[in-house]
């Protein structure tokens, strides 16, 4: 009895698609058996086997849509399918939308939820980029609606309903490293813009925003019971494993982590009676009548008074919808010319700038050359300074060897100077001995002189005698 949803989100090329509808393996009876079978025929083949050991009476029909550069087509409507599809709200249940002429299909087998699949996926719109080979470049919803037939305590039948919505988000892209041109560019550029709208609307639930901006998107329309409403949700994030993908990867993480943060009021749906069915089935076929009758009794197309009624209500809501877009356009036309006056101011900034820069690259490349001069008169000067340098240590060396043979000479002179006082000394004690020999001789000879004239006059006067 209760809406669920599930929906996947991550950035391109990380396997969203391979998760929601993954490939059929030939000879696998279940999803049990089939390792690549993804959660769409997981979740509908365990659904058969549970609904069929109830053994109640049910109907189990699915829808396929797409949301294609904001436009709604039905992947599962026969022939091309091109025509875009209307989305209204719908006035039975508050905060909920009515996709006016979207086929559902009736499926009794597993097997045809493959052959459902295959039919969506063949009109999908996907094209090859740089990060994925078969990238998708559209959101779709898979729809399973389940009724469900039980009898009350007092033998009344009883109708109870319930949905599943399976989201395949497109991934966001990067479109310069996707290498997306024009229609890819513009594909992208729309992916981009509605994943951003998701954003914003998860950021305005969880900081409880008076305002939640699910009408800037078709995709937050279609979600809209989804987040905050009355429905069961889950999040799938993919992410990639390469390194290169790590901011990316922290974003996905990031976006899973506050959309965690949304509180949902999930709610059983109201069961119907039998005869409550026959009576809204009933109203909706008297409707009908009336505006037949009135269109065949009239010319052109005319509508019953309740029918006109109805639909001037309708349009008195849309009117006020649009007087507050209008309003909102003005505050976003008055920020955009504020934008635009702070775009011109920045402009002259940029210009400032840009001059600036130029003058500051003419300076730097002047001190450039300057840098590149020096540095070949650093080079000449350390050069210089090598050799000048060797010429000190030549230097060195020599006045080494110099003050060696200088001490070696002093050695010399000292040894001379002691040979020579050492002569000196010499000469004086032979002077002394020669004076002393002369003293000597001068007394012998005065002796000798005096002995002489004695012995002359000795002899003299021996002769005399």
């Amino acid at each position: 009895g209760y809406n669920c949803t599930v929906f996947a989100y991550g950035q391109t090329g990380t396997g969203k698609t391979f998760t929601m509808e993954g490939e059929r393996t030939g000879g696998c009876e279940s999803w049990e058996q089939d390792p690549l079978a993804g959660i769409i025929p997981r979740c509908l083949s365990n659904l058969f086997e549970r609904l069929e050991k109830q053994d109640i009476e049910f109907s189990v029909r699915v829808s396929f849509l797409e949301l294609y550069n904001e436009e709604l087509f039905d992947l599962l409507a026969g022939g091309e399918g091109t025509t875009p599809l209307r989305i209204f709200e719908d006035s039975a249940r508050k905060g909920s939308v009515v996709i006016q002429g979207l086929e559902e299909l009736s499926v009794n087998t597993k097997d045809e939820i493959y052959r459902v699949l295959r039919r969506g996926a063949d009109k999908r719109q996907t094209a090859a980029t740089l990060i994925n080979n078969q990238s998708s470049r559209s959101h779709s919803v898979f729809g399973v609606t389940v009724h469900m037939k039980e009898n009350s305590l007092d033998g009344e039948e009883l109708l109870k309903t319930g949905k599943l919505n399976l989201v395949d988000l497109a991934g966001s892209e990067n479109i310069g490293r996707s290498g997306a041109v024009d229609k890819r560019a513009r594909e992208a550029g729309n992916i981009n813009q509605s994943l951003l709208t998701l954003g914003r609307v998860i950021t305005a639930l969880v900081d409880r925003a008076p305002h939640i901006p699910y009408r800037e998107s078709k995709l937050t329309r279609i979600l809209q019971d989804s987040l905050g409403g009355r429905t069961k949700t889950s999040i799938i994030a993919t992410i990639s494993p390469a390194s290169c993908n790590f901011e990316e990867t922290l974003s996905t993480l990031d976006y899973a982590h506050r959309a965690k943060n949304i509180k949902n009021r999930p709610e059983i749906n109201q069961k119907l009676t039998k005869r409550a069915l026959i009576k809204e089935y009933t109203e909706e076929i008297e409707r009908l009548k009336r505006d037949l009758v009135a269109v065949r009794d009239k010319t052109g197309i005319f509508l019953d008074a309740e029918n006109y009624k109805e639909m001037q209500t309708v349009l008195k809501s849309r009117q006020e919808r649009i007087a507050d877009q209008e309003a909102k356009m003005k505050a976003l036309t008055d920020e955009m010319t504020k934008l635009s006056e702070l775009f011109s101011v920045t402009s002259e900034e940029l210009a400032e700038k840009r001059s600036k820069l130029a003058r500051t690259e003419e300076s730097l490349e002047r001190k450039t050359e300057t840098l590149q001069s020096t540095r070949e008169t650093l080079t000449e000067t350390v050069v210089r300074l090598e050799e000048q340098k060797y010429l000190v240590e030549s230097h060195v060396d020599s006045g080494k060897r110099l003050y060696g043979e200088a001490e070696k000479l002093m050695e010399s002179v000292g040894e001379s100077q002691r040979d020579v006082k050492g002569l000196h000394a010499k000469l004086d004690r032979t002077k002394a001995v020669e004076v002393k020999n002369e003293t000597v001789t001068s007394n012998f000879k005065e002796d000798l002189d005096e002995n002489a004239s004695a012995l002359s006059g000795l002899v003299a006067r021996h002769c005399l005698a």
